[in-house]
């Protein structure tokens, strides 16, 4: 599956006076005492000085002007505000090379042509960073129309002075980011918990291993919530579980666990209109995991990951879970059904419950649309977290404010389980509307037990109803550019692991 894209193609090359270069120069500016300064050095053109004479261009944040210049190798020049000197930052560049994108596209100028530029307080390779994910990103395209073609961008950099390796490794991100939106976006009809599953082992090679638990291997292993959820559509439910052994010496084992409900109908528990018709993105925890996971072996991080994807379509049928009945879980804890809307905790119940007892893991991390609660309290700007561990907590809120995939912690005061009290049942699956996010993670939290473990609820971030600064309306794939960093920074600072 892949909506109208082809791989971007980046070329690094040095610049040549004497050669002629098709496409559009783009060319940075930041305001430095209320003046439009270069942030380049290597190129002079008059029309610039008349732009700046007549005030057509002030340099604010995302202000483009451009022209045709009469003299040199360009074609066209493209004047790029970056705002105030003293505010730019890596979300500045993201953001305003998203913009960037969408003008251009605009224009059908995808020839494109961008020098070195520099800013004191950013290292190079960051700025190289920061500036392709806010174009690449912004390219992103999901269409099924007739008629629309792809975007072909040639994207040139100009006496960058970075290795090949460096634009590979960030392409190799984007990448996985694609491929989660990819995921998220498509017909519910076509991504199946088989289709998730195929997916997944098509990336199964070297030292990623990817295997798949069908239905009869979930009732051999007990798995009773995520079948319990899976009960009434004609797609079977899956376990998909992925390992990547990156450090072989260490015995650090994180385990990422995604939501993998392919279409949430509410169960008996019916969705309205107006929330049912996005619910094709209910795997986006597991579209991240996924992306994760091909990344980091794709990257060759040193660290050892077992990814574990529940999946299923909670659908309708005579044969459906039933609000009032109770059901067993793989830990032998029995949930009282009071909402069969709640049903991607059930599903994660039993993934987490399977990888805490047949691995050997150091840490969990677990990624969800779990609560329209969430929406709610952060909108679509953050990602609410709830965590055991400061450790971890920390490490993802600084991962998050890295890559603008910015996560904030709630808590999960014992007080609240009372809600999930049942009078039939271990624990019942709902807690009704307060602190239904925290109630969800406490849910969670009786099965994680005491291992390191931060839950991610990804409901506001995962699908945005119109386009974001670079991110098109729909899937965003949020959480793989977080994760990614996150476990950057644990190879950079093994001391932060978890002592076993």
């Amino acid at each position: 599956m892949n909506f109208l894209r082809r791989e971007p193609h980046i070329a690094l090359s040095d610049f040549v006076k004497n050669k002629s270069y098709k496409g559009v120069l783009i060319l940075p500016f930041a305001i430095v005492q209320k003046k439009a300064v270069p942030l380049f050095s290597d190129f002079s053109f008059k029309e610039i000085d008349h732009l700046a004479s007549l005030g057509d261009f002030q340099a604010k944040e995302s202000e483009i002007s451009f022209f045709y210049p009469m003299k040199g190798p360009f074609e066209r020049v493209l004047l790029l505000g970056l705002g105030e000197i003293e505010k730019v930052s890596l979300e500045t560049i993201r953001r305003v090379f998203g913009s960037l994108e969408r003008f251009l596209a605009s224009k059908k100028w995808f020839q494109v042509l961008v020098p070195n530029f520099h800013l004191k307080e950013i290292r190079r390779e960051k700025l190289l960073e920061a500036f392709l994910e806010g174009f690449l990103l912004s390219s992103y395209q999901f269409s099924l129309k007739k008629e629309e073609t792809a975007k072909e961008y040639r994207l040139t950099l100009l006496d960058f002075g970075v290795s090949k390796k460096s634009v590979e490794e960030i392409i190799v991100v984007i990448k996985s980011v694609f491929l989660a939106r990819d995921l998220a976006n498509g017909n519910a009809d076509l991504v199946t918990p088989s289709y998730l599953a195929k997916t997944a082992k098509s990336f199964s090679k070297g030292n990623l291993r990817v295997s798949v638990l069908d239905k009869k291997e979930l009732e051999k292993e007990k798995m009773g919530l995520l079948l319990a959820v899976g009960r009434g559509a004609k797609e079977e439910p899956k376990l998909i579980l992925g390992e990547y052994i990156g450090d072989p010496k260490s015995k650090d084992l994180i385990a990422l666990v995604g939501k993998g409900v392919t279409f949430d109908t509410g169960g008996l528990n019916l969705k309205p209109s107006g929330s049912i018709e996005t619910q094709k993105a209910d795997m986006s925890g597991a579209a991240a995991v996924l992306g994760a996971l091909i990344a980091a072996k794709d990257l060759k991080l040193k660290v050892n990951l077992i990814a574990a994807i529940p999946t299923a379509e909670n659908a309708i049928d005579s044969l459906s879970y039933k609000p009032g009945d109770v059901y067993k879980s793989f830990s032998e804890k029995t949930v009282e059904i009071t909402n069969t809307d709640a049903e991607g905790r059930l599903i994660l119940a039993d993934a987490i419950s399977y990888v805490k007892k047949k691995y050997p893991i150091t840490r969990l991390i677990d990624l969800a649309t779990l609560t329209g609660a969430i929406l709610v309290t952060f909108g679509h700007e953050v990602s609410g977290m709830m965590s055991n561990d400061e450790t971890l907590s920390k490490a993802l809120i600084k991962a998050g404010e890295n890559t603008f995939e910015r996560v904030w912690p709630l808590p999960i005061y014992p007080e609240w389980r009372e809600l999930l009290k049942s009078d039939i049942a271990d624990i019942s699956n709902s807690g009704g509307r307060l602190g239904s996010s925290i109630t969800a993670a406490l849910f969670l939290k009786e099965f994680v037990q005491d291992t390191p473990w931060a839950h991610l609820d990804i409901a506001g971030t995962a699908f945005l109803p119109k386009p974001g600064k670079y991110c098109t309306k729909g899937a965003t794939g949020v959480g793989v550019r977080l994760l990614i960093e996150y476990l950057k920074l644990l190879q950079a600072k093994p001391k932060d692991r978890p002592k076993k």
